[in-house]
């Protein structure tokens, strides 16, 4: 019996991969391999045993504040001596790898970061506790401090300086997206039937988001094109001159080319923005970053126009404990928008905040994005959980005190085997690109079909593909599932492959299952062609 898959077609890719699991998983006797969905199967492990043992000692310093044993009760974690009973701590427990990088930690805030180390232990106990509310609701202070030295580190190098950035701490990339757009939307600085660019491919959501009827927002593509290793053509990027465009949505590096943004890109842009475009809203997705080599922000070249939201969720393997930041420079655009809107909607704005500031006009963008994630009223709850930023900043101490970026060179090995295994078991040339990430391949059928048996057997392949249905059938008679490169705005037929969720022995088996699938299609091609072609 044939399937018709039309009824899945308006499906988001992360959807779809439950019904192509589903068929995946159908047949006994044949594992399934889901290389669809980007949740690493890698950690880092040393900030974790931190996160652990400093915990125990939390524990102790609250019950050292008073403790009514053996009932459980313990106090808040007094400040006074904290430094040198941390110290004694460490001393006893010195052969644990956690509590190392705890006191290097410390002496890395305290020597190299300039921050107070007892004001820093009280923070960090006081968060992991979770014994108080997040104050600043925006992000703990200190915290925020190192944060910012990270992402400064990885994002944006010393274009920026690291004082002029504010941060928000958020539930991951995708509570910052939602933040955002609902922001940007009640201020008044998107508008239904407004113009937004978007770069694609593209993360799905940054499609999907804009056409929700309460957005309902003109979508401009600015398409990669393969042909320049998906690259943006420079009459692509030209479209960001057209005054009517109010904000440009980006993935960089891309998902899911994983390609970053060359110097040419970057550089159009800028000068697009300096001196065409000053106006132009940027929102720059980052969190494919840390992967790439030299890699630079877009808001290290324009952080006046940039939003730039970093999730450490895929460089830690952290998908679970839901961690992101949003970062704006104090001088920005999005602040210059605000004091340029109309009286009558000022005047709004000032009645939407007055609950919790006197002077709404002095009230940033980025504040705005903390009381609106909490429905303005329940700002003074707002903020990220405070275990969550205490992990935050270990992750942050972790890649900072990593000199000689030994654990990043480590998972750009390991991807990048990973991604050799699948080409070499395919039959195709690996990847070469320097500007690749390799979190990520897109599987083109275009040109595998090509590579593999010829140019008539591509038309072939394309043919056949336009039905809907390759991905289906690939997950039917092979286990695999991949997710459809359409979803994220790809104009070929292809399918988007995590580097990051299996192990290489099972990249290769995907490769393997893939060529035998293409050279079975090719006997199909060849028999209803009724011959073979000529060598």
């Amino acid at each position: 019996m044939t399937t018709d898959y039309s009824q899945y077609a308006k499906l988001s890719p992360f959807e779809l991969k439950d019904e192509l699991i589903k068929l995946a998983s159908g047949k006994a006797n044949r594992m399934m391999l889901n290389a669809g969905r980007g949740n690493p199967n890698f950690l880092a492990t040393l900030p974790r045993r931190a996160f652990f043992q400093l915990g125990l000692f939390a524990a102790a310093e609250s019950e050292l504040s008073f403790s009514y044993l053996p009932n459980g009760v313990g106090g808040l974690p007094k400040i006074e001596g904290i430094e040198g009973r941390f110290e004694r701590f460490c001393a006893d427990n010195r052969g644990s790898d956690g509590v190392l990088f705890l006191a290097r930690a410390m002496s890395y805030v305290r020597d190299q970061i300039g921050l107070s180390a007892s004001d820093f232990l009280h923070e960090m106990i006081e968060g992991i506790l979770g014994c108080n509310y997040p104050v600043p609701p925006r992000m703990l202070r200190l915290s925020e401090k190192i944060v910012r030295e990270y992402i400064v580190k990885e994002m944006i190098g010393g274009n920026v300086p690291t004082r002029s950035i504010d941060l928000f701490a958020v539930e991951g990339g995708t509570a910052a997206m939602a933040y955002i757009f609902h922001t940007l939307q009640q201020n008044g600085l998107i508008r239904r039937g407004d113009k937004v660019a978007i770069g694609k491919p593209v993360f799905t959501p940054y499609i999907e988001i804009p056409e929700l009827e309460e957005y309902g927002l003109e979508q401009v593509s600015l398409d990669a094109d393969p042909n320049m290793h998906w690259q943006y053509p420079d009459a692509e990027l030209d479209k960001l001159k057209d005054p009517a465009v109010k904000m440009f949505f980006l993935v960089n590096p891309s998902n899911p080319p994983s390609v970053k943004m060359d110097e040419r890109s970057l550089r159009r842009i800028a000068d697009i923005v300096a001196n065409e475009r000053p106006d132009l809203m940027i929102l720059t997705d980052d969190v494919y970053g840390t992967f790439a080599d030299d890699f630079q922000s877009l808001f290290a070249i324009c952080p006046a126009n940039t939003i730039l939201v970093y999730s450490f969720s895929k460089y830690f393997g952290a998908t679970g404990w839901r961690l992101g930041v949003v970062a704006t420079a104090k001088d920005n655009v999005m602040d210059g928008a605000l004091a340029g809107l109309p009286d009558a909607e000022r005047q709004s704005l000032d009645r939407r905040y007055q609950s919790i500031v006197p002077d709404v006009s002095a009230l940033s963008f980025i504040d705005r994005l903390v009381a609106d994630s909490r429905a303005v009223a329940l700002n003074h709850t707002a903020g990220l959980s405070t275990p969550q930023q205490v992990q935050m900043v270990l992750f942050s101490l972790f890649a900072l005190m990593d000199e000689a970026d030994g654990y990043k060179a480590e998972l750009k090995k390991l991807i990048r085997r990973r991604e050799r295994a699948l080409y070499r078991e395919l039959g195709m040339p690996p990847q070469s690109d320097p500007n690749e990430v390799d979190y990520y391949t897109l599987l083109d059928l275009e040109p595998i079909a090509r590579h593999l048996h010829g140019d008539a057997f591509a038309a072939y392949v394309v043919e056949k593909a336009t039905a809907g249905d390759m991905l289906f059938r690939i997950a039917d008679e092979t286990g695999i599932v991949l997710l459809p490169g359409k979803g994220f705005g790809t104009h070929e037929p292809a399918g988007r492959v995590s580097l990051a969720n299996l192990n290489e022995y099972e990249y290769a088996e995907i490769g393997r299952s893939l060529r035998r699938m293409a050279d079975e299609f090719y006997e199909a091609f060849l028999q209803e062609k009724g011959g073979t072609p000529a060598a």
